[in-house]
């Protein structure tokens, strides 16, 4: 580096990195091409990237560049890197939170958050489930259970009549799977989800709404964004899984939505969660994306005809600044 400051490391998906240049449907691309844009020195790598030497915490990573409006990186060697070296670090990998996952957050173990700013903070991550946790916020959140027994989960799909059932540790509705009383496979679905009884699932009531979509509210700090996107059920499919301009629509916050999600921001921002994108339908939160939440910043800008990269990128920084004390935390609001 030439410098140790107005550096950035993103620590990302293989896939990502594998498809690094041109690949706009990511959150990632977008927030690595505007800090190149704004004369950041960036640097990527991906979970084995990571290490430590002794207590020290480093990274074998790439740099990153821009070349007629695309980014690109220096695919020679990695260089190794001290992490604290960098003014912040953004922890996007995708889930699943498997062993690999836990312990590329281990490794932020040594990485002291006074001298670099990481977001999300992997230790937070540790400790914060995207599915689990909503129960923090039990007046926002379905009716649910999480359970590894069989029984717990038949009798709560008979209670409910219609109900989702998804695994802890997966994303992009991985493993999510609709149960109603008339399900003849749901022995066989409850077995493999819970590994036959070994392993915890979360069911939930199915809220009627999500039929027409799920909207996606954009979180940063305590700052809750009014742009956001719905996103639609697939074809021949009861949840969004596919990542098609057909399945987006332009979405406005209501005011009970922008109270609720201001209370979880709050929250989250205390316990270095910055980054999240809360999944709501009938005025309740279905999910809580900390790992790598997407903030579908194309489709914003498709549906509602603005640059919505410019109004993110304008609280990301401040947000940087803030926590680097460089910034009042009253210009955050």
């Amino acid at each position: 580096m030439t410098t140790l400051k107005q550096s950035i490391l993103f620590v990302i998906d293989d896939l990502e990195l594998k498809y690094f240049e041109f690949n706009d449907l990511v959150t990632n691309f977008w927030l690595i091409k505007e800090f190149l844009y704004r004369d950041y020195e960036v640097f990527v790598c991906i979970k084995s990237g990571l290490m430590t030497e002794a207590n020290i915490a480093k990274t074998l990573c790439y740099e990153a560049y821009q070349e007629n409006g695309d980014i690109f990186y220096k695919k020679d060697e990695p260089k190794k890197y001290i992490i604290e070296h960098f003014d912040a670090v953004f922890f996007r990998p995708d889930p699943p939170v498997d062993i690999d996952y836990i312990n590329a957050c281990n490794v932020f173990d040594y990485v002291d958050t006074e001298k670099t700013v990481v977001i999300n903070n992997p230790v937070a991550i540790k400790n914060f489930n995207e599915k689990f946790h909503l129960n923090y916020f039990t007046e926002f959140a379905p009716e649910n259970i999480v359970t590894a027994n069989a029984d717990e989960i038949k009798n709560f799909v008979r209670e409910h009549k219609k109900a989702i059932i998804k695994p802890l540790n997966l994303c992009f509705g991985g493993g999510v799977y609709y149960l109603d009383t008339e399900e003849r496979n749901i022995n066989a679905i409850i077995n493999n989800l819970t590994n036959k009884g070994k392993t915890m699932v979360m069911v939930q009531k199915y809220l009627e709404g999500a039929a027409k979509g799920d909207k996606r509210i954009l979180i940063l700090g305590e700052h809750v964004f009014d742009e956001c996107i719905t996103k639609l059920p697939g074809k021949d499919d009861f949840k969004f899984s596919e990542h098609s301009d057909k399945y987006f629509e332009a979405s406005t916050l209501t005011k009970e939505e922008k109270e609720m999600a201001l209370k979880v921001a709050k929250h989250l921002n205390a316990v270095e969660l910055y980054m999240a994108g809360l999944d709501v339908a009938d005025g309740k939160i279905m999910e809580i994306n900390i790992t790598s939440p997407c903030y579908f910043i194309r489709e914003i800008n498709a549906h509602n005809n603005e640059c919505f990269q410019d109004a993110l990128m304008a609280k990301l920084i401040e947000l940087i600044e803030l926590k680097q004390g460089k910034v009042p935390a009253a210009q955050l609001c």
